[in-house]
């Protein structure tokens, strides 16, 4: 395993400190520094209390006043399974993931609790779903931590919500519990590679926000390509070929095309308010 420092120096490109003793002799944090999506599993199903350990480890993440809006449903089914696999099928590697959970965002609970004590709910906004939104983010990173400790290799789903109506339907979610993200694991083929990030010159913010970042992000386009460049560029019938395609061109020629539009409208079927 990497050192803290010799990580962060390859995903940052130059990670500006020298790292404490104390912190390059933490396994987690080492494994934190250095880790990566894995998308091939071995043939081998992971054992349900070790499944059924990480889930509760993750729930024991941070939650917002307390109000504990995240759940997790763990997919074992296999006709579901399969259908989600189907909805999913762009992503070739889904059905090869031994096991498939999905992160839910609920605000259902909290409405229940206003019924059965008789005390009136006063926050029917947009803080509602957004607030379940972000304790689901939180459980799904806490999952992929505890997994990747335990050995597992992980990958978050988030074209799940490309589907949500029907995945809500597949999995009997009510009014005001929606899916967050997928999230497929197991035991990892091979080794994961690190993904190179944005410099932290450009993501790393004191007092006051800077958008002066147009040079440190082609500088990062330009390394990034050194280092795992893009196997296939986005829609070139559209935009054609690019000698210099990078990440930036990439995000761009990806949000260039509509995804998700009806996912307002989504929400608002679940009950939610978005005002």
């Amino acid at each position: 395993m990497r050192s803290i420092k010799e990580a962060l120096d390859h995903r940052y490109g130059d990670f500006p400190h020298s790292v404490d003793p104390r912190l390059e002799a933490s396994e987690f944090l080492r494994g934190l520094a250095s880790r990566g999506v894995c998308r091939r599993f071995r043939d081998e199903p992971v054992p349900r209390e070790l499944i059924d350990t990480l889930a509760a480890l993750a729930l024991a993440a941070p939650s917002k006043s307390d109000l504990q809006q995240r759940d997790i449903l763990i997919i074992e089914d296999v006709a579901i399974r399969n259908r989600i696999n189907t909805l999913l099928a762009d992503q070739d590697w889904i059905p090869k993931a031994p096991h498939f959970l999905v992160v839910l965002g609920n605000n259902r609970r909290q409405r229940q609790v206003h019924n059965w004590t008789g005390i009136p709910f006063a926050n029917d906004h947009l803080d509602a779903f957004f607030n379940a939104s972000v304790d689901g983010g939180i459980v799904l990173s806490s999952f992929v931590l505890a997994a990747e400790v335990a050995g597992l290799g992980c990958c978050p789903v988030s074209v799940i919500r490309n589907h949500a109506q029907e995945v809500s339907d597949l999995l009997g979610l009510p009014d005001h519990v929606f899916p967050v993200a997928g999230l497929g694991f197991g035991w990892p083929q091979g080794p994961s590679y690190i993904s190179l990030r944005l410099p932290l010159a450009a993501t790393l913010h004191r007092d006051r926000y800077n958008e002066s970042t147009r040079e440190i992000i082609s500088a990062y386009d330009r390394r990034r390509n050194g280092v795992f460049p893009y196997r296939q560029q986005r829609n070139v019938a559209r935009f054609g070929t690019s000698e210099s395609y990078g990440w930036s061109e990439d995000k761009a020629r990806q949000y260039a095309e509509p995804e998700r539009a009806d996912f307002g409208q989504f929400v608002n079927a679940r009950g939610f308010k978005l005002k």
